[in-house]
């Protein structure tokens, strides 16, 4: 089973100690007049997601404000 959430990146902290380094906070979006925002609201309506990324391209490619799905599957 996979789950589907909507999150959208509301932080970007780089820090001096580690140039490479970004931490990155995301946070469910929710817009009403977005029926596809008001589905994922109910389902996930509050949260956090935080993640440290020490690889410029993949923190580059998570921009401030713009939204994105994250996918949750079981590791094996």
């Amino acid at each position: 089973m996979t789950v589907r959430a909507k999150f959208m990146v509301s932080e970007k902290t780089s820090f001096a100690w580690s140039p490479d380094s970004v931490r990155v906070k995301l946070t469910p979006q929710y817009d009403q007049s977005i029926p596809e925002d008001q589905r994922f609201a109910k389902a996930t309506p509050s949260g956090e997601f935080w993640m440290q990324i020490d690889n410029p391209p993949a923190a580059a490619a998570l921009e401030l404000g713009k939204t994105y799905y994250i996918d949750i599957t079981p590791a094996e």
